[in-house]
């Protein structure tokens, strides 16, 4: 049975890993954060049936959580007359090209770029990917296929128009 102290001791040692997956799954800072705050407040209801390693719960429930918040999306929009730049991370390093893929990985769907998340930012198996997203290995596979299909095919992504420009 798991303590509120190694709930604590976990809360301290992963958050900054968590809280990175989540701002890749939601695109904002503060939504992030939130994200993180929720899953880890549905965790804790949990914690002490948590057999194992509680990290891929957490996960996975960070990735149903986000999914729900998109499908509720629309009812939390509120027009503005700018949009802002989203904040970043600050313990994110970021290539020089960074703002170009984070741009490319937001136009995928919302399953694709969390299957690109978890298995290339995560460094997740397609199984660990399969458990968290609860789907199959095959499905993990068809969806990693084709949002790598859509980024090859991005246009600000287009490596050899670049250089021939410069």
């Amino acid at each position: 049975m798991a303590s509120s102290v190694e709930f604590e001791d976990f809360v301290v040692a992963r958050s900054p890993s968590l809280l990175r997956t989540a701002y890749l799954l939601v695109r904002d800072m503060q939504l992030a954060e939130d994200l993180v705050q929720t899953s880890l407040t549905k965790a804790w209801f949990s914690w002490r049936r948590i057999n194992g390693d509680p990290e891929p719960y957490v996960r996975r429930i960070m990735v149903t959580t986000s999914a729900s918040w998109w499908r509720q999306r629309w009812t939390h929009e509120r027009p503005s007359a700018s949009i802002p730049e989203p904040a970043m991370p600050g313990d994110v390093d970021w290539p020089a090209h960074g703002g170009e893929v984070w741009a490319a990985l937001g136009r995928l769907p919302r399953r694709q770029r969390a299957v690109v998340v978890l298995r290339y930012v995560e460094d997740r198996s397609e199984a660990e990917t399969a458990e968290l997203l609860g789907c199959s290995v095959g499905t993990v596979k068809s969806q990693c296929h084709r949002a790598m299909s859509k980024l090859r095919a991005d246009t600000a992504l287009a490596v050899e128009d670049k250089r021939s420009r410069s």
